[in-house]
Order: C-alpha cells, then structure tokens, then sequence
C-alpha cells in the first residue's frame, strides 16, 4: 500500500485583510492550541528552521501549485491525520514550525496591488477570547501584541525568500529524487511512502565543484545535511500510526 503525504498548510483556508474598523474588538488568544492543524500531514518549514526541525520531524520536500520546490515537516502518514496534534488539540512535539505559530495570522497579496498585507483566515472563529490579546487599541492603533505578531511575520517572509532561493539551487543542480521508503509495522502490515522528494546522496556528491563550492559557501551544503539527517525521523511516523491501530487510507499525492 502507498501513502502519498499531501503537504497543505495549515490554516489559511479564507485569507481576509486585516481591517482597523471590523476588526477593532477582535482578542485572539495565542495559547488557543493548535486544533485547526489536526488534519495537516505536513506544513511548510523555512531553511532557517532546519536546524530545530529535523530533531523531531522528517523534512523533505514537495511542489507547490506552480511547481515550485518547498521544504516541508511531515507530520502523518495518512489522510488528514497530524500526528503531532493531541485529542485536546494541542501541539506534542517540542518544536512548534512557525507556519502554525503564525496562525491565524500570514501575508497576502493584495488585490491590484504589487505589496502584500496582513492577513487573518476567514475560517479563525476564536476571535472573542477573554484572556486573549487586542489587536488594536481604542483610538485603532496597533497593540504591542499586533506589532510583535507583524514583526514576526516579516522575519518568517523573509526567510521564506532564502528558503526559496535555496531550494531553486537544488532543483537547478538536479539532486532531487522521489522519495521511495518501505514501512513495516509491527503488527505485520507495510506499506511505501512516496510523494516527496528527498536529495540523492550520489547526484549531490556527483556535482561539479563549481556548484558544490557555490552551496557550501551560501551555507546550504549544511541544511542539505540536515534534512538527509532528518529522514531517521520517518519512523517516528510509522510508529506513531502502529500505535493508533485504525484503518490506513492513503493520502492523495501533493
């Protein structure tokens, strides 16, 4: 049996710009939980976070719509199922992808415009929390928590842009294979995870010096080492779906 992994982010399903009038009374609770990820088998992840993200999560890579190469955290094996979010809805794993900490928040193109906006998910209903955090104060202006929130999300923008770079090198070098893994379970069954693609050691070592010295020198040769470090972590997953023992239905392919 194959299990094809799909690799939509969580989240941002309605992406709404951020409206200093409709929005004024708004109090997002960040400590909310991470229900809205449950059924997320993989979420985005920047180069920068390679280094805190392969200790927990296999992180491979995907097209997206437009074909473009993306890094992603897998986090399930089987449709709609996260096995890193809890029956209480809240993160397991010890490092949280800033793709679901950012939630409900991101930025967005705007319509007719060359610039991009803050944004929330249309579908985010937990906007009346009593412990949460204003957006804007009385008079409209940003609260410090919606400065802290922009502040991050143009730190994650910008390593989007690094991380886009980096992986256009490694399609342009030809060093991506589909992923092709067998997974045995303990309870007898097995199946192959494909779908993704992972960097081949022997292309990669196969490359001519030129552009093996230009990935070392941008400091990619070690992000390179650190996703193939990661792959160890796909056992995690399977023993993650041994131990829900509930029928495997294979995901769709990204």
């Amino acid at each position: 049996m194959t299990l094809d992994p799909p690799t939509a982010p969580a989240g941002d399903r309605r992406p709404v710009l951020l409206d200093r009038e409709k929005h004024r009374h708004w109090r997002i609770d960040p400590t909310a939980g991470s229900a809205f990820a449950r059924e997320a088998t993989s979420v985005p992840v920047a180069a920068a976070e390679f280094a805190d993200a392969c200790k927990e999560y296999a992180v491979a890579f995907s097209r997206d719509a437009n074909r473009q190469v993306v890094p992603v955290a897998m986090l399930g094996l089987r449709r709609a199922e996260n096995l890193f979010v809890n029956a209480e809805g809240r993160w397991t794993g010890r490092y949280v992808p800033a793709s679901v900490r950012r939630y409900p928040f991101l930025f967005a193109s705007l319509p007719g415009q060359n610039s991009v906006g803050v944004c929330i998910d249309g579908a985010f209903t937990e906007v009346d929390a009593p412990a949460g955090e204003s957006l804007f104060d009385e008079s409209g202006q940003d609260t410090p928590f919606l400065t802290r929130t922009i502040a991050f999300l143009t730190r994650y923008q910008q390593e989007l842009k690094r991380t886009e770079q980096f992986c256009q090198r490694l399609d342009q070098a030809g060093v991506l294979n589909e992923m092709q893994a067998r997974a045995d379970l303990v309870d007898g069954r097995s199946f192959n995870i494909a779908g993704l693609l992972v960097v081949d050691e022997k292309k990669l070592m196969a490359l001519p010096d030129a552009v093996a010295l230009a990935l070392f020198r941008a400091g990619e040769m070690h992000l390179v080492s650190l996703h193939l470090a990661s792959l160890s972590n796909l056992q995690t997953l399977v023993d993650g779906v041994a131990a829900r023992q509930s029928a495997i239905i294979p995901a769709p392919r990204p």
